[in-house]
C-alpha cells in the first residue's frame, strides 16, 4: 500500500506494469495501447448524434462503430483521468493553481489563456497523432513493442522534434 500513496512511483515499476498490460490487450481485445483513437471515437459519436451522413465516411465510421477496440482505448483514456485523480488524492499531492512556468510562459497568469494554450496544444498533438495513425503511447509503447519499423521511426522523430523544440522554446539555437 505504501508504493500507491507514494508521490513519485518507480519507473521501472511502472514500466513493467505497462508493458504487462499489452498481454490483456493483444490477448483479449487483439489491439495494443494506445490512445488518440479514443478521441476520435468520442468525437465522432457526438458530431454524428448531430449529422449522421457523417458515417458514410469510411474513417469516422470506423471509428465510431461499437467494437472492443474502439471501447476498450476510450475506457483505457477514462481510467487513466480517473487513475490520476486517485492517486493524486491518495499521495495526497498538491500544485500551485497555476504554476510559475506558465506565468513565466506566457507572460501571464490569467486562466483563460492558459487552457486556450493548453487546449491548442493538445489539439496539435492529437491532430498530428492522427496524422501519423497513433499516439506517443501507440508508437513508443505498442509499435516498438511489436518491433515495427514504422513505430521506431516514428518515436526517433518524436524524440529529435521534442529536442528541436526544446531547444528553440528555451532559445540555445
Amino acid at each position: 500500500m505504501y508504493a500507491l500513496t507514494s508521490k513519485a512511483w518507480s519507473p521501472y515499476a511502472a514500466g513493467l506494469i505497462i508493458g504487462l498490460l499489452q498481454i490483456p490487450a493483444f490477448l483479449l481485445i487483439e489491439t495494443a495501447l494506445g490512445a488518440s483513437s479514443a478521441y476520435v471515437t468520442v468525437g465522432g459519436a457526438a458530431v454524428s448524434l448531430i449529422d449522421p451522413s457523417l458515417l458514410v465516411n469510411d474513417y469516422v465510421a470506423k471509428h465510431v462503430a461499437i467494437t472492443a477496440k474502439n471501447l476498450w482505448q476510450v475506457a483505457m483514456v477514462g481510467g487513466i483521468a480517473i487513475g490520476a485523480f486517485i492517486s493524486m488524492k491518495m499521495s495526497g499531492a498538491q500544485r500551485e493553481p497555476i504554476s510559475p512556468i506558465w506565468t513565466r510562459a506566457l507572460g501571464s497568469s490569467s486562466c483563460a489563456v492558459r487552457y486556450a494554450v493548453a487546449f491548442s496544444g493538445g489539439f496539435l498533438m492529437l491532430f498530428g497523432a492522427r496524422i501519423a495513425d497513433g499516439c506517443t503511447s501507440g508508437h513508443g509503447l505498442s509499435g516498438i513493442a511489436q518491433l515495427s519499423v514504422g513505430s521506431t521511426i516514428a518515436v526517433f522523430a518524436m524524440f529529435v522534434g521534442g529536442i528541436a523544440t526544446a531547444s528553440v522554446a528555451l532559445r540555445r539555437i
